[in-house]
């Protein structure tokens, strides 16, 4: 494979001659420029995308990818036949119906309120994690409560230890902040009344509202890596949270999980379409939108300033090539005079633009991976602080390829006015006085 004569006399313009360093330092200076703003873009990239994969996966790890629930009603009756149809539609894996209410957790010592979830404890490993995450206890706990839990609380009686409560699963957040173990007897206070009527409801009545407090036994404490999950939900059967809420044979909604995270929009339509209205699916993006959404504009912004590094390594590339016309202005009218033609100079330090880009991409790709390794090895945050001890980078291919196309498209950009100045040069002039 034979190169143009362009590029060799580009590369030979790059080196500067032994008494004027000036062209090949303002070189190094370009090619650093370019070096350090890929570097910094990679790195920056792989850790925005590191933060929002792993928040994703946290949230996926609790919530399912799909919810369908009733447009009209906060109820779902035919919940059963709505689960048969679901599981029949391309790519989804699993369904399982939920209950989901607000309550009151009272303790010896605090009182919290909490999202209180019933659950299938069967069938929610094939939808969510919350098995993996719980750290005591297990989740069949729920519905089959080891019997006798020994007395961990020192409020509790013995005939507390003795007797055999309905269990619940609390956030590590939640026991700490409630002061309770593994063992010990909460209260669950609900908001609907004990014949079934709501707070506002009850107000005109003669004896006012009565709450409805039930025990709960707490089998289980998990740890989702997720503050706000940790310290404010709580999960029970979804037998005892009918019993609970004197609701009949019915559920809140119904949780889907799907084969590919990433086409749940797609699936969550055709579930839609399949058991068409009052029913809505909506998938893990459309619940959490605002947050992805300032996470991803987030990570545009870093690009966009970041990329302004490279703009300026780009402004000492072109005084690099507008010193080398200025000082090769007698070779380049020589070369005219022998025969090369405007697009062949332009060529020239088109080329020597685009060997400064490429080296300093080429330096910049591994320089920026060794930032990457090193701000997840070295680098640690306060656990007190933030939900995870290290920072995630997560370094996609496509992020290598976009930064380096640009940092490429910059270098090109940037040869465009020396190259047209040394095209546009007089031979007759440039060597009037030689």
């Amino acid at each position: 494979m034979s190169f143009p004569y362009e590029f060799f006399i580009g590369l030979r313009y790059l080196r500067a001659k032994r008494l004027r360093k000036g062209a090949s330092l303002n070189t190094a200076i370009s090619i650093g420029g370019v070096t350090v703003g890929v570097a910094a873009l990679i790195a920056t990239l792989a850790v925005m995308t590191g933060f929002t994969e792993d928040l994703r996966d946290k949230i996926l790890g609790t919530n399912s990818h799909i919810v369908i629930t009733d447009r009209t009603r906060d109820n779902i009756s035919d919940y059963q036949r709505l689960v048969e149809e679901t599981t029949k539609i391309p790519h989804v894996k699993s369904a399982t119906p939920f209950i989901f209410r607000q309550v009151l957790l009272s303790s010896r010592s605090n009182v919290f309120g909490v999202v209180l979830r019933g659950i299938d404890p069967q069938k929610e490993d094939e939808v969510t994690e919350i098995g993996k995450n719980i750290i005591e206890g297990r989740l069949e706990d729920l519905t089959e409560p080891p019997s006798p839990l020994p007395l961990e609380g020192p409020g509790d009686s013995e005939s507390d230890s003795e007797r055999v409560y309905p269990g619940v699963i609390i956030g590590r957040e939640l026991a700490g902040r409630l002061g309770v173990f593994r063992g010990e007897i909460i209260n669950v206070i609900s908001p609907v009344g004990k014949d079934g009527s709501s707070i506002e409801e009850s107000l005109g009545g003669p004896l006012g509202f009565t709450p409805k407090i039930r025990k709960f036994r707490v089998v289980g404490v998990f740890d989702s890596g997720m503050y706000e999950y940790d310290s404010s939900l709580a999960y029970i059967s979804i037998t005892e949270a009918q019993k609970f809420f004197n609701l009949s044979d019915v559920v809140t909604g119904i949780e889907v999980k799907v084969d590919d995270i990433f086409l749940a929009g797609e699936v969550a339509q055709d579930i839609e379409s399949r058991l068409e209205f009052p029913y809505q699916a909506r998938d893990w993006m459309k619940l959490n939108r605002n947050l992805f959404s300032a996470l991803e504009l987030e990570k545009d912004m870093m690009f966009v300033i970041l990329i302004l590094i490279i703009l300026v390594a780009s402004f000492n590339i072109v005084s690099t090539l507008t010193m080398t016309v200025v000082e090769k202005s007698r070779e380049i009218a020589i070369l005219k005079a022998m025969g090369a033609t405007r697009k062949s100079v332009t060529r020239i330090f088109m080329l020597e633009g685009l060997i400064i880009g490429g080296v300093g991409v080429l330096l910049g790709i591994p320089l920026g991976l060794s930032i990457c390794w090193g701000l997840q090895t070295f680098y640690t945050l306060p656990g007190d602080v933030y939900y995870i001890s290290h920072l995630p980078v997560k370094l996609h291919a496509f992020d290598v390829l976009l930064v380096s196309v640009s940092a490429m498209v910059i270098g090109l950009l940037a040869t465009l006015y020396p190259s047209w100045q040394a095209a546009k040069l007089d031979p007759v002039v440039a060597l009037r006085y030689e």
